[in-house]
């Protein structure tokens, strides 16, 4: 068993083609994407279009939750942008979205952790930087989510981690934006110093789940250019070079 696991697209749908093209030179038998899918200043509209034509299993991230229970005024600027895109159609979509899902016996799938899609379960974030969650604050976070395999997102920094039970745990990392300025639980820069577009493939060998994390390379320029006529120099230069500066 082999599955493509996606996630934190954000409505960069040359991203989320680069990634597609990338998939179709290997074989997989299923692909699951693990929310935040549509909240930006890009292409919100034909991505929820792309997705909904491919209907892979997709979970909500705390960004579609926000679309559907926030509104003018408590929405941020990606959320704000996103929703102006996007028709009833869409926001049914996402509607139906769970916010975790059992994909099998062996896989759970999670945006921030199991029972939250705001923490985040393989990184700690602090007035310091963002660092490494050490093993006890991953068990706690994971409560009692005992499946083989938990795949998350949310951080957009991709790892696999094998936790002391055995378990793989693992974020493929953002497939449409490199780095980001989150507040939650405290302002911090997350950076992965490059353009290219992440995604990770799972693989049951022989009884024992493994993961690889994957680079793809895609025209990251016109992202980052339509990101800045939208007013959004931040995302532009997220898009531009993985960095925040």
């Amino acid at each position: 068993m082999r599955i493509a696991v996606l996630s934190d697209i954000h409505g960069n749908l040359p991203a989320l083609e680069a990634v597609l093209r990338d998939l179709s030179d290997r074989t997989v038998d299923a692909v699951v994407n693990l929310g935040d899918s549509l909240s930006g200043p890009l292409l919100a509209l034909e991505t929820a279009q792309r997705l909904m034509e491919l209907d892979w299993p997709t979970i909500a991230g705390n960004h579609e939750r926000q679309l559907l229970t926030q509104g003018p005024g408590t929405w941020g600027q990606s959320d704000a942008s996103a929703h102006a895109r996007l028709t009833p159609r869409e926001l049914a979509w996402i509607a139906a979205q769970p916010p975790t899902l059992a994909f099998s016996d062996d896989v759970l799938l999670c945006h921030g952790t199991p029972g939250s899609d705001l923490d985040a379960l393989l990184e700690t974030i602090e007035p310091a930087g963002i660092r490494a969650a050490s093993a006890l604050e991953v068990e706690a976070r994971l409560g009692q989510a005992g499946a083989p395999v938990v795949l998350c997102g949310h951080t957009h920094v991709p790892r696999s981690v094998r936790s002391r039970s055995g378990q793989l745990l693992v974020n493929p990392g953002s497939v449409g934006l490199p780095a980001l300025e989150t507040t939650f639980p405290c302002p911090v820069k997350v950076e992965t110093g490059s353009p290219d577009a992440r995604y990770a493939i799972i693989e049951r060998r022989s009884g024992q789940w493994t993961a690889s994390l994957l680079s793809v390379p895609y025209g990251h320029q016109a992202m980052a250019d339509l990101a800045a006529r939208r007013g959004r120099p931040d995302w532009a230069c997220a898009l531009r070079s993985g960095y925040m500066d």
